[in-house]
Parts: C-alpha cells; structure tokens; sequence
C-alpha cells in the first residue's frame, strides 16, 4: 500500500515544561504526506493533562487520549497505536530530546521502499549533548546484547525514534507496559525478518534536574525484557 499517510504517537507523562512546545514542533513539520498526531496522556499529575484539554479544544490536527491511571510509555504507545490511521507511524517522545525536523530523513528508507523500519541513532555523527558517561556505557551494552540475540546490527536499540510500517501492527502484538518497549520492538521486529535501516540524528539529551524520568531501574528490567522477548515470547 502506497503511503499516504504518517501517524506521530507521543506518549506524555508529567511534561508541561516541554508539552506546548512539542506540539508546536511537530505540527509544524513538513511533509509530502499526510500527517495525523495521537497524544496519550498517562495519567500526569503536573497539570499537563490540562493542557492537554486546551490543545484537544483548539487543535483540530491533534487526537489526545486519556490514561485513567499510569501505566507506562509501552502502555501508552500501544493506546496510541490502536488509533492511528497512517501507513507509517513515527514514535515522539513529549520532551524535546529528539527533533520533529529530523522526520523527512527517517521516512526516506521506507518512502523509497527500502525499508519497513528506521531507527534514528543517537551514535551515527549526529549533533549531541554531552551528559551522562554511564548511561552511554549501559545503552552500548544493551544494545549489544539486543544485537547478540536479535542477530541486528543497531548502534542505538534503545533510541526513541522508530519508524516503521503500519501493517507491522497486524502481526506482532505489544505487551510491555514501560521502557520494555524498546527490547520488545527490536527483537520482534527481528523475529519477522523485516528490512531495518539506522540514520543519524541529533540528541538533545535532558539531565534529571530537567526532567528526564529513565533510571538504573529500567536499565535492569531492558536486560530481563531482551532475554524474555528473544526466548520466553
């Protein structure tokens, strides 16, 4: 099926410093596709969700749905992903670590029939913040190990940005509820043998103080997610 169409799914939780602007950015993207974007708000506590209210109230391009609890990005993206209409879907997160700008090089691979779907690696020359030495060594070492068992050769598995045909929908079903996401995607997208390539984007990484909510806790339960989805699902 020809792609007419590009669904961005944005996970939100507790961002009302960055959410106005987020919006802002990607709907102002552009692209020689249609463009839907899907908003899931899992249950902020920051007075996001009222702004969230006033963008449903005056942005017709947005769809916003409403957790009624926390339940985790994976849980959202998956509430996202039953919405969306596009051929193509585009995974945003709700801060402004990743830049909508960089969304014409990731659909390239897939509009040219290339590929089913692109990762944006952080690790490719792109443009970064220097931050946290640790983080890096643990995504390098996941990413590893995804690569190891996925038999992939990614520099970034566990990157926000994944891009990837909608019809992958109809043949893999989701499960993980937080960060898992990432180790889930990556090991079932290998299992169906689909044509994966990797660009290289920005990274303008948020320091704790700042509001980025990813810890040492979600780095042990990738490691148990990469086993679980590559030998027990």
């Amino acid at each position: 099926m020809p792609v007419q169409k590009v669904s961005i799914v944005i996970p939100v939780y507790c961002e009302k410093a960055t959410i106005r602007e987020i919006v802002h950015r990607v709907g102002g993207v552009s692209l020689p596709l249609e463009k839907e974007i899907i908003i899931v708000d899992d249950f902020s506590t920051d007075g996001t969700r009222d702004i969230l209210t006033e963008i449903q109230n005056t942005n017709p391009m947005v769809k916003i749905l409403f957790h009624e609890h926390n339940r985790g990005k994976g849980a959202a993206l998956r509430t996202g992903f039953a919405q969306a209409t596009g051929q193509v879907i585009i995974v945003q997160d709700a801060d402004l670590e990743y830049d909508p700008q960089e969304y014409p090089k990731l659909l390239q691979p897939i509009l040219d029939e290339k590929a089913d779907v692109v990762y944006g690696s952080r690790f490719l020359g792109g443009p970064q913040r220097v931050l946290y030495f640790w983080h890096y060594v643990g995504n390098k070492f996941l990413t590893l190990l995804s690569n190891m068992l996925s038999n992939l050769n990614l520099n970034d598995m566990e990157t926000c940005y994944k891009v990837f045909r909608a019809s992958i929908l109809q043949q893999v079903q989701f499960k993980s509820d937080r960060f898992g996401f990432e180790p889930e995607f990556t090991m079932k997208i290998a299992k169906l043998h689909c044509r994966v390539y990797q660009v290289a984007i920005s990274y303008s990484g948020r320091t704790y103080k700042e509001g980025k909510k990813i810890n040492w806790r979600d780095g042990m339960a990738c490691f148990w997610h990469i086993l679980r989805f590559r030998f027990l699902d």
